[in-house]
């Protein structure tokens, strides 16, 4: 049993029977755990430095699991054959980084045949929602969590014939404020999460609270710089700190 709420929540995810990739994989924790649960019949472990991949192998071999987890070293998807599995997980990495193992992998067709992607950026998660949008595939959940003072989100994307319809309606919906555009919306929506902004979960309030205060911290600092590049930083940030402050706004009034 795993000792992590965040791993735990991304192993929630994954569907029965899936063939698992999990990359960036460190000890193997989560492919371990989705063996041993029963909800994979077998995982790739995949890994790009020598350490992290000898303590996956150790972690499998004393798992006793040897002849279903395979452990592989490689730079991101490189560790796939197309087609070799259905689901893959990324976890613990930025945004960015994300981003550029997906993009890496769609273009040399290691994403050929995965219908289900779990993923959970430490920070930049607005760069993820971006590229699943942009390359079709379905938001179908996500969920925030906090771990030893840390927030974490994690992105349900789903590969379906309906993901455009179905994105259009999550992202060019009903708004979160009334006074956005509806550009200003779909952006606020990539950066907060649709579903997490309208979640009205306490973890969500408190993960950007602590946000802002450091957003108004940042914007303090540019604010003592008086070049014209300086003033429309801190004006544009002004306006995000605002727009936001209302979301939590709506947020808390709802929750009440």
């Amino acid at each position: 049993m795993l000792n992590s709420k965040r791993l735990t929540a991304i192993a929630d995810y994954v569907a029965q029977g899936a063939r698992v990739a999990d990359i960036g994989s460190d000890h193997a924790l989560l492919p371990i755990e989705l063996v041993s649960r029963g909800t994979c019949p077998s995982a790739i472990a995949g890994e790009v430095n020598d350490g992290p991949l000898e303590a996956a192998r150790r972690g499998i071999a004393a798992a006793g699991l040897g002849r279903v987890i395979n452990a592989r070293k490689g730079n991101g998807l490189e560790v796939l054959q197309p087609g070799e599995a259905d689901t893959v997980t990324i976890a613990g990495m930025g945004g960015a980084l994300i981003v550029s193992i997906l993009e890496a992998g769609r273009q040399t067709g290691k994403l050929e045949g995965v219908s289900q992607l779990v993923l959970q950026p430490n920070v930049g998660e607005e760069l993820v929602r971006s590229w699943l949008l942009e390359q079709g595939w379905l938001l179908a959940e996500e969920s925030i969590l906090e771990e030893d003072g840390k927030y974490y989100e994690i992105v349900h994307a789903l590969r379906q014939a309906d993901a455009a319809a179905r994105n259009e309606a999550i992202y060019g919906g009903e708004p979160l404020l009334n006074n956005l555009t509806a550009d200003d919306d779909r952006q606020l929506k990539l950066k907060l999460g649709p579903f997490l902004a309208r979640s009205k979960q306490p973890v969500f309030i408190e993960k950007w609270r602590s946000e802002l205060h450091k957003m108004k911290r940042i914007e303090a600092q540019i604010g003592q710089s008086v070049t014209e590049d300086a003033s429309k930083r801190r004006e544009a940030m002004a306006k995000e700190i605002k727009v936001i402050e209302e979301v939590l706004e709506c947020t808390q009034t709802g929750m009440s």
